[in-house]
């Protein structure tokens, strides 16, 4: 029996692997850049490495560096939090089906549950001979991986070479656009990606750039399930 799940599990990791590849050089990238800003900020690999094994959260783990190094406020802290991760009651929405009777292993995927992995587990399905929650943590853990090591690389990086970094961070917002225009190439999601550019364009007209993120997930989430109720209908 032990043999048959550990047999399983390799199969999984075969099948997901090819999948999280595009996260792997993104992450290096991403990962290796937060590192580095970190090491620039005075923080050793040590707390940049259990920054992204605890927090997860690298949009909000960019963010998170300049609150490290000004004044603390609480406040500001707990709304920048919700305003840069509100998207994240999207995917768990959207992955109450795929992740139902998974176990005990469906807190890890839910604690690991990012735009990237969301990206893949939300449109490939596994091969027929292999497990369903071994496939899905196979890509939680590839990916959670990939983000710590290139953390880990970064910071390391960080202390043996000195050069500019300013725009550095400007990685991530790129890395959000190619998810963007995967995601638009399959037909299926190409309304709901016209819904959340609607949404945000008419979120930033109407609030301006600072305020628009809040907004504009209630009218994308609004939008959605009136969606979802006529489709049902």
């Amino acid at each position: 029996m032990k043999n048959e799940k550990i047999e399983q599990f390799k199969l999984s990791l075969k099948a997901a692997f090819p999948h999280t590849l595009p996260v792997l050089t993104g992450f290096l990238v991403l990962g290796m850049a937060y590192g580095v800003l970190m090491q620039t900020k005075g923080y050793s690999a040590i707390w940049a490495v259990l920054m992204s094994a605890i927090a997860f959260c690298g949009s909000m783990q960019f963010v998170a560096i300049t609150l490290l190094t000004t004044a603390f406020d609480p406040f500001q802290a707990f709304f920048l939090s919700l305003m840069v991760n509100a998207r994240h009651i999207f995917y768990g929405l959207a992955m109450l089906d795929k992740y139902k009777g998974l176990g005990k292993v469906r807190n890890f995927l839910i604690y690991t549950l990012c735009d990237e992995t969301f990206s893949i587990t939300s449109s490939v399905n596994p091969p027929e001979n292999c497990d369903l929650k071994s496939f899905y943590f196979c890509i939680s853990f590839l990916d959670y991986i990939y983000w710590i090591g290139g953390t880990l690389l970064g910071s390391i990086l960080g202390t043996f070479i000195a050069f500019n970094t300013a725009g550095l961070d400007f990685a991530l917002t790129a890395l959000f656009v190619v998810l963007f225009i995967e995601q638009i190439r399959i037909k299926e999601n190409r309304i709901a990606g016209c819904i959340g550019l609607g949404c945000t364009l008419l979120s930033l007209f109407l609030f301006g750039g600072n305020n628009l993120v809040i907004p504009a997930m209630g009218f994308i989430l609004t939008l959605l399930l009136v969606r979802r109720k006529i489709i049902c209908h």
